[in-house]
C-alpha cells in the first residue's frame, strides 16, 4: 500500500470527488467538490489531497486544508476530509492517512494541526485532543480537536 498525493494519480480525481459529495455533502452540488479537489494538487501548496492505494485499488483520502470551518478561520492547517471506502474499513488505513497528514504538516513547518468531526472518541485514541465545540454552516454544533506536531 502507498500513501501519496492526488496529482501523482490525477486519474482518481473523480473516485475521490465522489467519495466527498457522498460522504460530507450530498446537499451541495457535486461541482463544490470537484473544485475542491481540482485545487488541492499543487506541488508544494496548501490545501493537498492525499490517496490511499493498493495495487490499483483506490482506498482512501485525506486532506491538509488551510481551513475546513468557516467559524474557525483563526485555526490553521485542518486535516480534512477523511474517507476510507468501506471494503478497507476496519484495517487501520485512518490511522496511517492520520499520520501522513500529521507528516506533512511538520514538514510544511506547521506547529500544530486542527480537525472537526460530528462525533466524539473516535480521533482521541490518534493522539488528537478535544478543545471545544464549534458551529459548522449553518447550524450544526461539531467537535474540534487538536495535534501538536
Amino acid at each position: 500500500m502507498i500513501i501519496a498525493p492526488l496529482y501523482h494519480y490525477p486519474r482518481y480525481a473523480g473516485r475521490v470527488t465522489d467519495w466527498l459529495w457522498q460522504a460530507f455533502g450530498p446537499e451541495q452540488p457535486r461541482a463544490f467538490f470537484a473544485d475542491i479537489v481540482a485545487h488541492s494538487q499543487t506541488p508544494g501548496a496548501l490545501p493537498l489531497t492525499f490517496i490511499a492505494l493498493e495495487d490499483e485499488t483506490l482506498l482512501g483520502t485525506v486532506g491538509l486544508w488551510r481551513c475546513d470551518l468557516i467559524s474557525r478561520q483563526d485555526l490553521t492547517p485542518w486535516l480534512a476530509a477523511l474517507y476510507i471506502d468501506e471494503p478497507a474499513r476496519g484495517k487501520g488505513l485512518s490511522g496511517l492517512l492520520q499520520q501522513h497528514v500529521t507528516d506533512a504538516a511538520r514538514e510544511y513547518g506547521f506547529e500544530a494541526l486542527y480537525l472537526y468531526s460530528a462525533c466524539r472518541d473516535y480521533y482521541e485514541r490518534f493522539g488528537w485532543g478535544y478543545i471545544g465545540d464549534a458551529l459548522d454552516y449553518p447550524d450544526k454544533t461539531v467537535h474540534l480537536y487538536h495535534k501538536a506536531l
